[in-house]
């Protein structure tokens, strides 16, 4: 099976069809629940014998959302048996806080408690069944059948990329060695064809071949692989496939032809101002339902600091179009931590870190008054990190393609920031910079509601944080 790009993000139809059959159970749980209660079993007052379509989809939707929350729909996800039963707990935890948010707010969608129970009971069982024999089956289900075509460097870091445990989209089936090109795969993965390359993936149910050709000057096979494409064989280059499967761009294989030639990097009117209007609807709900724990954060910064400096942090960062600006942050360091007056990474265990600062950082409570510089204009809600002047200055000397990433505005929150951990070197700017490149490439809407969604799990699991 393979995948579709929803608004150019890509999605596995295998996540797709999972996600649907899930929330098809959830809808028959709320059904399930109303006949149990009706039937008299176990001596309640009756109540309706049938739930409303709206009382079903709106729990079904809820607890999906919730579930996708804590990346259960991730093929990047390995956390055992366990680590799945604990996310599932906290993804239903949410959703049921979800659900009384939204049954106080709309009342005409009110279920019972016993028919909530017993729905959160039903749906929670079955869904650990359905999962538990899908993987039984078939633990190559949600993977990707993938034939490289070449056995040399991009080869190689192909090879690589799959032996590391947070990549699980797809199987390798081997590497074709190509004429005049050195091989640094393992002999054992190389396949000596006896046959054309179109049989062979027709044979072996290939999804995909990729293009890790270091010189297509040299064997390199055109036509063979136009036999494929015509015989329904996806063909992706090696850049492509990277940006699919890791949700980045390789910095050591981007040349300035690809960016040109390639789809995205498009800024249009309708996009602007829609995105714009999303920052604003989001920056307000999350302003009201925050300001108590802001207020509550000012007054234990102010308490641990002898009741004297500054609670509230301004600092100059870089924003779109390399345009300077004042970012708002809740101080978590002491008023001193750069005295010297020199620009500093934050450092894991870092010692200029206060008490309630540790906290606040772990949580990302401190970010929240960047709400008023999305709500200024200053930054998005959704996008890459702001960086200081000194910072980007160096940086863009020694990374290429780095001044790119204020082709949108910072955000909050961001792509790069779920997917890699805080960097505090050039090496984790150049890492976190291909995730910055995929999200200006990338962005929409609907990317940046799944980056909200996915930042419930990053705030309740403390990743990221320094």
């Amino acid at each position: 099976m393979t995948t579709i790009r929803i608004f150019k993000h890509y999605v596995r139809i295998q996540f797709i069809l999972l996600g649907a059959i899930e929330f098809f159970i959830f809808m028959l749980a709320v059904k399930f629940g109303t006949d149990i209660r009706a039937s008299g079993l176990l001596d309640l007052p009756d109540g309706p014998a049938t739930p409303t379509f709206m009382e079903m989809f709106s729990f079904a939707s809820v607890m999906l959302l919730s579930m996708i929350a804590l990346g259960l729909y991730q093929a990047r996800l390995q956390a055992g048996a366990l680590g799945f039963l604990l996310r599932m707990s906290a993804g239903y935890l949410i959703g049921v806080v979800m659900l009384a948010l939204l049954f106080y707010l709309f009342q005409s969608l009110f279920l019972r408690r016993t028919v909530l129970i017993f729905a959160i009971i039903i749906s929670f069982l079955a869904i650990c069944v359905i999962r538990l024999l899908l993987y039984n089956l078939d633990p190559e289900i949600f993977k990707r059948r993938v034939l490289v075509l070449g056995a040399g460097k991009n080869a190689k870091a192909i090879a690589e990329l799959r032996r590391k445990t947070d990549q699980l989209g797809f199987t390798v089936l081997g590497y074709i060695h190509i004429r005049g090109e050195d091989d640094q795969v393992d002999p054992k993965s190389i396949i000596n064809l006896n046959m054309s390359l179109k049989d062979y993936a027709l044979r072996n149910d290939i999804d995909e071949i990729i293009l890790a050709v270091g010189d297509r000057r040299k064997g390199f096979p055109i036509h063979d692989l136009l036999d494929c494409k015509m015989s329904g064989v996806a063909v992706n280059d090696v850049l492509g496939f990277y940006e699919r499967e890791t949700g980045k761009i390789r910095l050591d294989q981007l040349h300035p032809s690809w960016l040109v030639f390639s789809d995205g990097f498009t800024q249009s009117g309708l996009r602007i101002y829609s995105k714009r209007i999303f920052d604003i609807i989001v920056s307000i709900s999350l302003l009201i339902l925050t300001l108590p724990v802001i207020l509550l954060t000012m007054l234990a910064i102010w308490l641990e600091s002898g009741c004297k400096g500054p609670v509230l942090y301004r600092q100059i960062r870089i924003g779109e179009d390399g345009k300077p600006f004042q970012i708002l942050k809740l101080r978590s360091m002491q008023v001193d931590a750069e005295k010297d007056g020199l620009a500093q990474w934050a450092v894991e265990n870092d010692t200029r870190v206060t008490r309630v600062g540790r906290f606040i950082r772990k949580s990302r409570i401190d970010e929240l008054p960047q709400i008023i510089n999305v709500l200024r204009g200053d930054m998005s809600f959704v996008g890459p990190r702001c960086e200081r002047p000194h910072f980007v200055m160096k940086l863009s000397e020694d990374i290429p393609y780095y001044e790119e990433r204020h082709r949108v505005k910072p955000g909050i929150t961001g792509w790069a920031q779920l997917r890699y951990p805080y960097g505090s070197s050039v090496e984790d700017a150049a890492e976190k910079l291909q995730y910055d490149l995929y999200y200006v490439k990338n962005y929409s809407l609907f990317l940046d509601m799944l980056i909200l969604v996915e930042t419930i799990e990053v705030v309740l699991f403390g990743k990221g944080a320094r």
